[in-house]
């Protein structure tokens, strides 16, 4: 699970090209969710709210899905699973408490997106057992207080 759109496209031509049978979920901010809203419909578009860029702590994934990344998301990500600021902020805590490392926001999106009733129910059908989660740490300003820490 992973959702920066070059990054997403590099981890899905790579696991797709291992072996088509991986499932390539992605997660993404609800409030950023053009990515989402693009492989439901079919067609690349922007935000909702026509926003060049969102608003959300995953500060790096506030842009929309550029025109070389879309096909690729279009053609080998298998679903996106949609999360709330406050999933985000709590998936960065748990990472932090529990592995004792510092996960971005954006990173924390692929670690809610696990979270969710929608990933646990599709564990579940397809019976998987082997999960891969990239966690990237390189966006975080640690002079400025932590998304959990907010209130």
């Amino acid at each position: 699970i992973t959702r920066m759109s070059g990054l997403l496209s590099g981890v899905a031509v790579a696991a797709k090209a291992i072996n088509p049978d991986i499932l390539v979920i992605a997660g993404e901010p609800l409030q950023a969710n053009d990515a989402y809203n693009s492989l439901k419909g079919g067609e690349h578009v922007g935000h909702a709210d026509g926003a060049a860029v969102a608003k959300s702590i995953a500060g790096g994934l506030l842009t929309i899905l550029g025109s070389n990344t879309w096909p690729v998301v279009r053609d080998l990500v298998d679903d996106i699973i949609c999360v709330t600021e406050e999933e985000i902020a709590s998936a960065m805590k748990l990472v932090m408490e529990r592995m004792k490392i510092v996960i971005e926001p954006s990173s924390a999106v692929a670690v809610a997106a696990l979270m969710r009733p929608e990933f646990q129910a599709l564990r579940q059908e397809r019976g998987l057992k082997n999960v891969g989660v990239v966690l990237t740490g390189g966006n975080v300003d640690l002079t400025a207080p932590l998304p959990f820490l907010q209130s």
